[in-house]
């Protein structure tokens, strides 16, 4: 594999000294930028794009082309194992994702299965060899996949919800298949990250949506519980370095404590936690990824710097902060707002790495 031009993302996910604070945006591949659209409408539907790995490679590198990000992360969605598992997972316009098949009964939980992700998954795996090798070590290919308990929730509900009535009635009445359920899903989870690492991933985070709808009991059994058991089945290191695990539940700043706990490197933490007084929480036992609330992106580039730079002062001085938006980058967001925000990461940040 090629030698890594630009490692700060990496560095900073381990605490080691940066120049300047490394900057991603979750969903920085998307519909706000127009080069996405014309790709995915080449492409046919959502899913045809996420199973094409050449067109994959091409929208998880259009972001890069026109901004100076510290990462690239794979095009895909945080459902295609419970697609491969047989749930039958289409994307409605407007609606967001449907399973046809969700799992509702004893019978449906038995049913689930560890899908083969060099077999049923392999678009995936292709897909990050495809962009491993087109990016020739610009920057770090960063693999993912959405938690256990974030996948049941979509499994049990069959789309997207507001009120988690079906998945929290599962938890409630039937604990017991809730937690076969997410054993099997967790299962999964461990074989797709690790064959994303072994296909060329360089680091991996989990994405836990929906853990913040938990009450703090719950959300330490049926969520934190198994992105242990993920954290703990992990290859850690490929390539002769680290392979960092970011854990990011949203919703999940009151619990940062029993997440540092996991031995994940890093945590990714949402707007509604402050970044300073996180660090003061963790210490130096876990970088912190984020924060600033997206829909900062819809103000003026001026307004975008000062809030940058807020951020930046709350974490203080030394590395170990991953800048981020606190959840994904929203559609309608202007391109070039996106651009003056990375572009104030990077010039308002040196004086934190001296």
């Amino acid at each position: 594999m090629s030698e890594l031009k630009n490692d700060r993302f990496l560095k900073a996910l381990l605490r080691e000294p940066v120049d300047v604070t490394p900057v991603w945006m979750m969903r920085q591949a998307g519909r706000y930028l127009p080069e996405y659209k014309a790709t995915r409408a080449k492409a046919g539907s959502f899913m045809d794009l996420c199973m094409n790995p050449e067109l994959a490679c091409e929208v998880t590198i259009q972001p890069l082309e026109r901004f100076p990000l510290d990462a690239a992360i794979l095009f895909s969605d945080i459902l295609t194992i419970p697609d491969a598992m047989g749930l039958q997972l289409r994307f409605a316009e407007g609606e967001g994702p449907i399973f046809d098949k969700p799992v509702r009964t004893e019978a449906d939980v038995n049913n689930l299965f560890v899908p083969d992700p060099e077999g049923e998954l392999k678009y995936v795996m292709d897909a990050v060899r495809t962009i491993r090798r087109e990016l020739n070590g610009r920057v770090p290919l960063i693999g993912f996949s959405g938690s256990p308990w974030t996948l049941a929730t979509y499994m049990v509900e069959g789309s997207s919800s507001k009120e988690y009535s079906k998945v929290k009635g599962m938890l409630f009445d039937r604990p017991d298949l809730m937690h076969k359920l997410l054993d099997t899903t967790a299962k999964a989870v461990i074989q797709y990250l690790n064959a994303q690492i072994a296909a060329g991933a360089q680091a991996v985070q989990i994405f836990d949506t929906w853990g913040g709808i938990l009450t703090p009991r719950d959300y330490k059994e049926f969520s934190l519980n198994y992105m242990q058991q993920i954290i703990d089945g992990l290859t850690r290191e490929a390539d002769g370095r680290k392979v960092p695990v970011i854990l990011f539940t949203k919703g999940g700043g009151q619990w940062l404590e029993a997440m540092a706990d996991t031995g994940a490197d890093a945590l990714g933490i949402d707007w509604t936690c402050d970044i300073g007084k996180a660090r003061e929480r963790v210490g130096d036992r876990v970088a912190l990824q984020g924060n600033m609330d997206p829909t900062v992106l819809y103000a003026n580039p001026d307004r975008i710097r000062e809030e940058v730079g807020t951020i930046l002062e709350s974490y203080g001085q030394g590395s170990g902060h991953i800048f981020n938006l606190g959840h994904g980058i929203h559609q309608h967001v202007d391109p070039e707002h996106a651009g003056a925000f990375i572009k104030a990461v990077h010039e308002l940040s040196p004086k934190y790495h001296v």
